[in-house]
């Protein structure tokens, strides 16, 4: 059996396992299954751009490079062992993923090619799938690149399929709507407590919790936001809100363009065909309405909602 085998049987399992977890244990309770944007991010963003950004990547930039600097065979890491190959490329691309989604929180331009990933409302396993399509080209040219170019093709067509399955399991894990209660190993591995922060439209978190998978790049660098761990003296209650704190386009294209170019999304989404269009889910997603009762109690500051 072939490792691309292996990971897409994993990925799947692990999908099915996290759907489950977060009906028996929801960190939101009272969420949809098809919550708001759920086809959007499944069609569109998990499958469409997904499939056509693999082929561009992989076969229209990283590969044509190795082939102009004549590095078809060469591999100068290709004797070390996969899982010391592994363990480089996760923690050497996650030190460099915490400095970059910094820089997109903090900077008005590049904050743009990322604020799509932060316009879901109400944060599932799926939810980590809606990133802007340059900012997916960006991230994964730089994640994969040193991999293809460091190695030759036999490792690293094995150890490419090893990190994206554990990039896909851990964005699941993260963006997850399960209630999980790791106490202190949230200063070392990231996981939903902090991510589904990172997700609010509170004030006290827009710049904190950029981690993906090591936590403690957050802890170490002093942008680590979970109450009720030390050092807080404090402890709040879950987030009561997601999102973006100004209207954004829920269409695919819409959301895409709206990185380059404002306009009046309400005017825009008030359109009949582009309401139609966007409305189109309603009559399958009707019976699994959201009792917006459930959801976890008040702000924790009630200037972060204003």
């Amino acid at each position: 059996m072939s490792v691309e085998t292996i990971t897409t049987i994993i990925f799947f399992s692990w999908a099915g396992f996290m759907m489950l977890l977060e009906r028996l244990y929801p960190y939101t309770k009272g969420m949809r299954f098809f919550r708001d944007g759920w086809w959007l991010d499944f069609i569109w963003y998990s499958v469409i751009q997904s499939y056509f950004l693999k082929i561009l990547i992989f076969d229209y930039i990283i590969a044509p490079t190795k082939t102009y600097f004549g590095l078809e065979n060469a591999g100068i890491l290709s004797h070390w062992p996969i899982w010391a190959l592994v363990l480089l490329f996760l923690f050497s691309h996650d030190f460099y993923i915490y400095w970059f989604h910094r820089l997109q929180h903090e900077n008005k331009m590049i904050w743009r090619l990322h604020e799509a990933h932060h316009s879901v409302t109400e944060v599932d396993w799926l939810a980590g799938s809606r990133s802007h399509i340059l900012e997916i080209i960006i991230n994964q040219t730089i994640e994969f690149a040193p991999i293809i170019l460091l190695l030759d093709n036999h490792t690293a067509a094995i150890v490419v399929p090893i990190k994206a399955l554990i990039d896909a399991v851990w964005g699941m894990w993260i963006h997850s709507n399960i209630d999980a209660h790791t106490g202190k190993l949230q200063y070392v591995i990231n996981g939903p407590e902090m991510h589904q922060w990172h997700h609010s439209n509170h004030q006290e978190v827009f710049f904190c919790n950029y981690s993906t998978k090591f936590a403690f790049w957050d802890w170490i660098f002093g942008t680590a936001f979970l109450p009720g761990l030390k050092p807080f003296k404090y402890q709040f209650l879950k987030p009561q809100k997601f999102g973006l704190p100004y209207d954004y386009p829920r269409e695919y294209f819409a959301q895409n363009v709206f990185a380059f170019y404002r306009f009046d999304v309400k005017k825009f989404e008030s359109i009949p065909l582009v309401r139609l269009y966007i409305n189109w889910k309603e009559p399958i997603i009707k019976p699994f309405k959201k009792d917006k009762e459930t959801m976890s109690g008040p702000s924790p500051n009630p200037q972060a909602t204003e």
